[in-house]
């Protein structure tokens, strides 16, 4: 962890540069000077959400400045551009009309990805009974996603009111029996942060160790796991609070440590979506792609700027995606080399085997060939932060706030640039291209 620390430090260094170069910034249309390119763009956008255009419910006042660039005197957007939030618990649909009302400027369903949406792609789940844990309208959600045969933790715990003891007060006043009328589970979906953390992480324990059948005792050392599935790995993330909250990363941290605590073992899961995963902007590229095939803007994207206020999910995500199309680029290059000096069709090797490939196939391959990270001062990155000046009492796990199974590498979350605000962001992605809206 020693050599973490300047990293640190170099990091905080470098915002601090940035930003004060970046509030210097021309006033001009662009900032730039030289050739402009076509008006026709070659690059999409991805914008984080909370932390970045909003606080809770209060709008980030550089966010609508930096829409108002972003949209044509049609109401047209002049640039693909997709909001990708690690949120979960409402639809695609709800999420667009509160970004319409915040930033004043017309949203659709196929700009906004919710961590949730992926899991359209997971068809093998989808005719299986699936156990839900979130808030929100959770079971509206998972249908809306193809998933016909859903249970939720309300559900359970009105059948088997007996498996939830921790409150006193929601403990049955009188004996009462299982009331089986639900069908074994055979997936659970995470979908983010519940209400009531110990009810959940309860039932959801029981649930892994029953093998979906509740009316059993735990057999924790004779059967397969069942199928996991979790979106939103972010620890935490920044409201109106002065300092970040909770979030769904911090109860995948209990329930993995309290399954481990019981079996010795550790809990595994068939995919994670949500930043900071491959997949997650590998569907947003996808949608990116329709955005521009809709407009008739001809020319591939092949460059994506992620804006996001979190090193450990947004900058992380975009850099390792970023990675992912550097190694398919490499491999694509071998592999035709390969073709032309053998006279075979040799298939593209996969250079993502984190979770179930078939969602590569599902999208089509990707046209970005980079993906180009933006952190903002806004949220939950603050450049003043004291790094500890005693390495000894600097560990790991108090510096990387990314999920347990991705690791951490100090590239993954070093920023491509950062700026005070998302207004400074647009401004210095316009420049970038040499970018002229018509």
């Amino acid at each position: 962890m020693r050599g973490l620390l300047p990293f640190y430090r170099a990091l905080n260094a470098l915002c601090n540069r940035q930003v004060k170069r970046r509030a210097g910034f021309a006033g001009s249309q662009c900032g730039f000077s030289g050739t402009v390119s076509d008006s026709k763009p070659r690059f999409g956008l991805l914008f984080d959400i909370d932390g970045v255009l909003v606080r809770g419910k209060m709008p980030i006042p550089a966010a609508k400045k930096a829409f108002q660039k972003l949209v044509n005197s049609q109401g047209q957007f002049v640039v693909p551009v997709v909001f990708v939030t690690n949120a979960g618990n409402c639809m695609r649909q709800t999420k667009a009309d509160q970004l319409s009302h915040i930033l004043g400027v017309p949203i659709t369903t196929d700009q906004v990805m919710m961590s949730h949406s992926p899991l359209r792609m997971f068809k093998k789940y989808q005719d299986k009974c699936v156990l839900v844990s979130g808030q929100g309208p959770v079971l509206d959600i998972a249908k809306n996603l193809g998933f016909q045969n859903v249970v939720s933790i309300d559900m359970l715990r009105e059948s088997f009111p007996l498996l939830d003891m921790v409150d006193h007060n929601r403990r049955p006043k009188v004996p009462s029996s299982p009331i089986a009328n639900l069908p074994t589970v055979e997936a659970v979906i995470l979908f983010g942060e519940p209400i009531r953390w110990e009810t959940n992480l309860q039932l959801i324990i029981d649930i892994l160790l029953t093998n979906g059948n509740l009316s059993g005792a735990h057999q924790s050392q004779k059967l397969p796991q069942l199928p996991l599935l979790a979106c939103n790995m972010d620890l935490m993330w920044m409201a109106e609070a002065q300092s970040p909250r909770f979030g769904h990363g911090t109860f995948l941290v209990c329930l993995e440590n309290i399954y481990k605590k019981i079996t010795g073992k550790e809990v595994k899961y068939k995919a994670l979506m949500g930043k900071p995963s491959e997949l997650t902007y590998h569907f947003a590229e996808y949608l990116i792609r329709g955005q521009a095939v809709e407009r008739n803007w001809t020319q591939p994207i092949t460059t994506l700027y992620a804006i996001g206020d979190n090193l450990m999910t947004d900058i992380y995500g975009a850099n390792l995606y970023n990675r992912y199309l550097g190694e398919r680029r490499k491999n694509s290059k071998a592999v035709a080399q390969l073709a032309t000096a053998t006279g075979s069709n040799a298939a593209l090797p996969q250079v993502n085997d984190h979770v179930e490939n078939a969602w590569e196939s599902e999208l089509a391959p990707p046209s970005a060939t980079s993906c180009k990270s933006i952190l903002v001062c806004t949220g939950v990155y603050n450049p003043h932060t004291e790094v500890p000046t005693d390495t000894n009492q600097c560990i790991k796990e108090t510096v990387f706030h990314g999920h347990r199974d991705f690791r951490f590498d100090p590239a993954l979350v070093e920023p491509g640039h950062i700026v005070q605000d998302v207004a400074d962001a647009v401004e210095l992605i316009f420049e970038q291209e040499k970018f002229v809206p018509q």
